[in-house]
């Protein structure tokens, strides 16, 4: 049964992506799979360990993140429920990066053999997995736009059109407000600018009555002034496919 399964979320994902039929369906909810828990900040997948598992975040937020030589980070991408936080690693067999939890998290830990017998015996849902890996790759595309060619303002908005956006197609909308976890360290680190930069900017964004992000929830209250501020397409989603 597709309701209350804990890889549900996944099947509706992936059925997005590409026509699934009810056997491809049944197949993905019977991947085999551990569920473990992940406290806040945890490290979920660590760069050069050899990977043997696929890591699909159940509840919860999580972050791909590289360190440079000095210690400092950045984040390159940020996950919410129904995503692998790691799918290439079912075929590139190394993790390239760090993954990290944003707050108390629940992963599915499917082995990679699993993921990889079900790409092979399974047209469609091939197909869902090439285009789970090139969304990803289009949002990477963007997000060294947005660190590189746009503002500070411009920045900050865009990710959290972006992030709004990807919620509200979750269904993760409480009545205009989504959980919203990120501290403002973690976003400066996103767009890289300073903490003090980002408060600064999230100042202005909440000034302006564009948003109101307070204890730990997110309010977009003027949508077309945020896309406008931000330069947001959300084309690079690709969520018709």
């Amino acid at each position: 049964m597709l309701d209350g399964h804990d890889l549900s979320p996944l099947v509706r994902r992936w059925s997005t992506h590409s026509e699934l039929t009810a056997d491809d369906r049944d197949a993905i909810l019977d991947l085999p799979f551990t569920r473990k828990s992940f406290g806040k900040d945890a490290y979920i997948v660590r760069e050069g360990e050899k990977a043997t598992e696929c890591t699909l975040l159940l509840k919860g937020f999580a972050y791909r993140q590289k360190l440079v030589r000095d210690g400092a980070r950045q984040i390159i991408s940020i996950h919410i429920p129904s995503e692998f936080v790691d799918l290439q690693n079912g075929i590139l067999g190394v993790a390239d990066h760090n993954v990290q939890s944003v707050s108390r998290c629940e992963m599915a830990l499917v082995p990679q053999s699993a993921i990889v017998d079900l790409m092979t015996s399974r047209q469609a849902i091939r197909q869902a997995v090439w285009i789970d890996t090139l969304i990803d790759a289009s949002i990477f595309r963007e997000w060294v736009v947005n660190v590189g060619r746009r503002d500070s303002r411009a920045r900050l908005a865009h990710l959290l059109c972006e992030l709004a956006l990807r919620l509200e197609w979750l269904g993760a909308d409480k009545g205009g407000r989504f959980d919203f976890p990120l501290t403002q360290e973690q976003l400066a680190d996103a767009t890289g600018l300073t903490a003090v930069h980002t408060n600064r900017t999230l100042q202005s964004l909440r000034r302006d009555g564009l948003i109101q992000l307070t204890s730990g929830n997110l309010q977009v209250l003027d949508w077309d002034e945020l896309r406008e501020v931000g330069d947001f397409d959300e084309l690079y989603l690709h969520h018709q496919i």
